[in-house]
């Protein structure tokens, strides 16, 4: 069974697949937070975040160009902490990338829906899963140069937007009510600051899922430092010059609970026939394509290398035959997104709408293994001196330990604020963890991989 991914990948296509994971959370997701923290509030929030994301990322990078698979997460804490770490990991990043790609269907439906008010947003969502799951199947190479014109594009589009709505900014507007719905500092204002981490999180969640294209990639302990490094560069300048133009240019609590807050932030300032607006509403889809499209390439590589390693059934780790990707992997979570969709009476009971409860569900999978990641780079450090690392963290100890402790700091508020549905997260990793104590022999008879074993 051929289980070996073809390196095609350069430095420019891994930038793209970098930004383009991560850039449909400047087209949406994030504004929810303005309902919990107000603009200001959600502006210290996303401070916060933004600081924890740059130092996760310079550490992480380490990791990634160290030890270069498939599994990103799964192969740097397996490495670390044995077959029960490197489940956590795997488990945890699995379900991120399984959970976000359906609030960006739902998002790509929401976007389709206002030119096309008869369409049914789950119809087209469900539409946007068939279409990008046979596309990753067409090809890796395929997938990632259209992912980087795709991406190339909605950087653009997001830098029109804020040329556009520029001459309708206004700050007083930006402040408004600014603190929970409140002109003053307060309780509230700390309490919604902790509630919308998660929306927070949502502009930066998934830039790690580039380490999963790293088998892929040629030379990746140079090409990985270089695309992470100049993809959260981007992504800083967008999330923060998004949301205070959009914020500024009307009554923000109108766009406080909505899947396109953009388009409607422009139609304040030019109108609802203005040829901006359009051309925002169809460009603006690349955007969410663009991460949409990505983190299919991501879930999948995450259950091949899962499958490939017996932590998962083999029948997930097998190559398409004439295109050599994992179709089956890519099916499997496409299917799981799917129901997701149409899934709206499981999220009920918290009283969120279904793309912030799928947004909450993958914001939960991606702290624990932001914290799980740094971990191991601590304890790589202790076991593995002599590991060759392409790329050193700066700072060491004290940027991985800021992405640490910001990081746990999330997870207890995110626990606080969603009780709910992290119970159904730590269900999801209970279910894994038991599948894990019975299939010990079928991760005995998987192919070994060196980069998965303690030195």
């Amino acid at each position: 069974m051929n289980t070996k991914l073809q390196p095609s990948l350069g430095p420019l296509h891994l930038w793209g697949i970098a930004v383009g994971l991560v850039i449909s959370g400047e087209y949406f997701g994030w504004s929810y937070g303005w309902g919990a923290a107000g603009t200001l509030g959600f502006l210290v929030t996303t401070a916060l975040v933004a600081v924890m994301y740059a130092a996760f990322i310079f550490s992480y990078t380490e990791l990634t160009a160290a030890i270069p698979h498939a599994g990103g997460p799964f192969a740097y804490s397996r490495r670390a902490f044995g077959p029960t770490g490197g489940l956590i990991a795997g488990l945890a990043t699995l379900i991120e990338f399984v959970f976000a790609p359906p609030a960006i269907a739902l998002a790509i439906g929401a976007y389709l829906n206002v030119q096309f008010p008869a369409l049914d947003p789950k119809i087209a969502a469900t539409g946007a899963y068939i279409v990008f799951m046979g596309l990753n199947i067409a090809g890796v190479r395929i997938a990632a140069t259209f992912e980087l014109l795709v991406t190339i594009l909605a950087v653009l589009e997001l830098l029109v937007f804020m040329g556009v709505v520029a001459p309708g900014f206004s700050f007083s507007n930006f402040v408004l009510d600014g603190w929970a719905g409140s002109s003053e500092f307060s309780g509230a204002a700390v309490s919604g600051i902790f509630a919308a981490i998660p929306f927070a999180i949502w502009f930066f969640l998934a830039i790690e899922g580039a380490a999963m294209a790293a088998e892929e990639a040629k030379d990746p302990r140079r090409t990985i430092p270089l695309a992470y490094i100049s993809g959260i560069l981007t992504l800083l300048v967008l999330a923060f010059g998004v949301m205070i133009f959009a914020g500024g240019v009307g009554d923000w609590k109108a766009l406080s609970s909505i899947n396109d807050p953009l388009p409607q932030a422009m139609k304040t300032v030019v109108g609802e026939q203005s040829g901006w607006l359009h051309m925002l509403v169809w460009i603006g889809l690349f955007g969410l394509v663009a991460s949409f499209h990505g983190i299919i390439l991501g879930y999948s590589r995450q259950f091949f290398a899962l499958a490939r390693a017996g932590y998962l059934p083999q029948a997930l780790a097998v190559l398409h035959p004439r295109f050599h990707t994992p179709h089956r992997a890519i099916i499997a979570g496409g299917l799981i997104g799917i129901a997701a969709i149409f899934s709206d009476g499981l999220i009920n009971l918290q009283g969120m709408s279904l793309t912030a409860a799928m947004i909450t569900m993958a914001v939960f999978g991606a702290i624990v293994m932001y914290i799980m990641s740094m971990l191991s780079l601590f304890r790589l450090r202790a076991t593995e001196p002599g590991l060759e690392r392409p790329f050193v963290a700066p700072g060491y100890p004290l940027v991985p330990a800021v992405a640490l402790v910001l990081a746990l700091v999330c997870l207890v508020a995110m626990a606080w604020f969603n009780p709910l549905i992290g119970s159904v997260f730590v269900a999801f990793m209970l279910i894994g963890y038991a599948y894990f104590l019975l299939t010990a022999r079928q991760r005995a008879a998987a192919p070994h991989d060196i980069l998965l074993e303690r030195a």
